[in-house]
């Protein structure tokens, strides 16, 4: 595949992960306090599947991994807000099992190509490692999120949340600069801005409170 489709579907997929934070932004903003719409989850949903596949691609595991980890937990707060239940049951099915495809049909003679993941030439082992560690403490603001709402019964965006975004977006725009990859680094550098704000929202919205 040509390498100019690949990044066209990476910039795409971010392209929606950052309409997701502009929307809830917006959002938030107007209402002055942290909002949480179903639309985040859809675009989140379509984005990592995009992301997944842009990972896929080009050979990079930390962003296939760091998708694979959120892929089922937006699904699970569509499932919350209950707008998971209104879509077809064809495309419940799809979107459940797709990752699942993904690997079937990455499965070769038998055994996973462990060696082009791990050992890819243009990623030294340095830079992949700091590549998992940074997909993984970003993945884990989601699992947070989960927990919380689990708790909670309700589909929400805590403070805690925007935090592990801001530390976790740092560390993959660093890694997207030595990885010299553009898709990371336009869509981690405009989401920066946005975890602040919220902070601050979420900081305005505490004061009010009280």
């Amino acid at each position: 595949m040509s390498s100019w489709l690949i990044y066209s579907i990476g910039f795409l997929a971010q392209i929606l992960f950052s309409g997701r934070l502009l929307l809830q932004w917006i959002l938030s903003e107007k209402s002055k306090r942290i909002i949480t719409p179903s639309t985040f989850w859809k675009l989140s949903l379509f984005a990592s599947f995009l992301l997944f596949v842009y990972g896929y691609l080009r050979d990079d595991f930390a962003i296939m991994l760091g998708q694979a980890l959120t892929y089922y937990i937006y699904i699970r707060n569509l499932q919350l807000q209950g707008e998971w239940q209104k879509s077809p049951k064809l495309l419940q099915i799809f979107l459940i099992i797709f990752p699942v495809l993904i690997v079937i049909f990455a499965y070769n003679n038998g055994e996973y190509d462990l060696n082009k993941l791990f050992n890819n030439q243009e990623i030294p082992f340095w830079l992949l490692l700091l590549g998992i560690v940074s997909q993984v403490l970003f993945t884990l603001r989601f699992v947070y999120q989960w927990m919380v709402s689990e708790k909670l019964k309700e589909s929400l965006l805590p403070v805690g949340f925007w935090r592990m975004s801001v530390v976790g977006a740092s560390l993959i725009l660093t890694y997207a600069i030595f990885r010299k990859d553009p898709v990371l680094f336009v869509g981690h550098i405009a989401g920066l801005v946005i975890y602040v704000r919220n902070i601050f929202i979420w900081k305005k919205q505490v004061d009010n409170e009280n």
